[in-house]
This record gives C-alpha cells, structure tokens and sequence, in this order.
C-alpha cells in the first residue's frame, strides 16, 4: 500500500521534475541545438501529458477515497516515467527506440487511465454521479426534484433507577 501511496503523491510533483530532468539531461549529455527540441517540443509535451494524466488519475473515486493509485498505475508510470528519464539521458543509438518506447506508454497510460475510469463509472448510476459530479444537475428545460425537509430523530435516554 504504501508504494501505491507514494506514486499517488508522485504524480504531481513528476509534472515539474520531469521536464526539468530533460532540460538538466540536454545540458549534461546533449548540449548544441538539441536544445530547440526539447524546449518546444518535449518539455511541454511532458507537462501536459503528465497534468493530464495525474488529472485522469485522481478523478477515479477509489484513487480520491484510499489516496493510494492502482497497481495498474504503479506499473504504467514506472514505464512512462523511467522510459523519459531515459530520454533524458541521450544515449547515443538508443535515443529514437527510447523515444518511440516513451510515446507509445504515454499514449497506452491514457488509455489505462480512461479504462480504468470508465471502469469505475460503470458500476452503478451513482458512481457515475460521483465521478462525473455535473451528470447531476438537472437541464434547463428538466424540472428540480422536489426538496423536502430533513426529519430529525432525537432519541434521549431515560436515567435507570436502582
């Protein structure tokens, strides 16, 4: 529990680090114009993806609930996240193969994440309203359910007399 616990509070922070692992591992193993690539490409394509993916992540009710993520997740991350920070190494012969690996799990998490999501919604009509917290509020044209007070029970307990 406590891995899934630590990606859980991974996942935000790896938004940040990440892109800052590229732009450290260009100044250390790349250097030269390489430079352009990472700043427009893979820096923002890191960020957004990973915001995204942490969003996908944490909009799951058994994510929010147990604080913890999957062990699906456990294992899609740490494949997404180990194959970009092999990218940021620029190992020479490798770098495209790393690449396209990085890709190809990035795209295979989201996917995961919609599953899983869809997954969860499915089970009943108020997980669904739970996950998707609009799937609630009625139309325009949809009339208000009726609101009634709340009853209240006091129930008081009567001194025993030995």
């Amino acid at each position: 529990m406590w891995l899934r616990q630590a990606f859980f509070r991974w996942l935000l922070p790896a938004a940040f680090i990440l892109p800052l692992w590229l732009l450290v591992g260009w100044g250390v193993f790349q250097g030269g114009w390489a430079i352009l690539w990472v700043l427009f490409i893979a820096v923002p394509s890191v960020f957004v993806g990973q915001l995204l993916l942490t969003l996908l992540t944490r909009s799951r009710p058994s994510v929010r609930a147990e604080r913890a993520v999957s062990w699906w997740d456990v294992a899609g991350f740490a494949v997404w996240h180990g194959l970009t920070i092999a990218v940021g190494c620029f190992i020479d012969g490798a770098f495209g193969w790393l690449l396209t690996g990085a890709i190809v799990a990035g795209i295979g998490l989201v996917w995961l994440q919609l599953w899983q999501l869809w997954s969860e919604a499915r089970g009943s009509g108020a997980r669904l309203r739970e996950t998707i917290s609009w799937a609630s509020v009625p139309r325009v044209d949809e009339a208000a359910p009726e609101s009634r007070p709340h009853e209240v029970i006091v129930v008081r307990e009567r001194e025993s007399e030995d």
